[in-house]
């Protein structure tokens, strides 16, 4: 037999992914006390540094990122009591989104509604339920992450988590709201 351990085979990203990469992470910069990163020179056809457009254009799913993402394992703008709350499932749910048996589409344009609706509504803690998925996990609790980045949701939502067992478990999460601001 031989030592050599068996490896899954690794698909290296196109010169477009590499392009998309390195566009993306231009205005990254490493948090105090990182060692500074070496500078990657960009090779690009041009030749004057900036990555090439996409060659092709975003679909109707597809939305821009806010600068900073949600993080379900470390919270920004939150207190670790409140954080423990969410995650244990302590916190009041104000409100509960069914999403089994829709489309994509129709379960992002339910989600954007809900929250929106939520949130003026002044509820702080809603339970989304995505299901667990028959196959590769589940569509919807695979998108549900992205679905929480898109402009019109990220400026809602503090932070996320996975729904303790009596929730839905697996297949359900806790959203924090961000309160309503104060009216002028």
């Amino acid at each position: 037999m031989s030592d050599r351990r068996h490896r899954p085979h690794v698909r290296m990203p196109s010169e477009e992914e590499l392009a998309l990469w390195r566009a993306a992470m231009r205005d990254v910069r490493p948090l105090s006390g990182d060692p500074q990163p070496k500078p990657v020179r960009e090779e690009t056809p041009g030749g004057n540094g900036s990555a090439p457009p996409p060659a092709h254009r975003p679909g109707r799913r597809a939305h821009l990122r806010p600068p900073q993402p949600l993080d379900p394992s470390r919270p920004v703008g939150l207190d670790r009591r409140s954080w423990q709350r969410l995650r244990r499932g302590r916190m009041p749910i104000e409100g509960v989104l069914d999403l089994h048996g829709m489309t994509q589409d129709e379960a992002f344009e339910a989600l954007t509604r809900f929250v929106t609706l939520k949130q003026e509504q002044g509820a702080r803690c809603v339970l989304v339920i995505t299901g667990r998925g028959l196959r590769a996990g589940g569509v919807l609790r695979h998108m549900l992450p992205r679905w929480l980045e898109t402009p019109a949701i990220r400026t809602r939502v503090v932070v996320y988590a996975t729904a303790r067992a009596e929730h839905g478990g697996e297949g359900a999460f806790y959203l924090l709201l961000r309160r309503r601001p104060a009216p002028c």
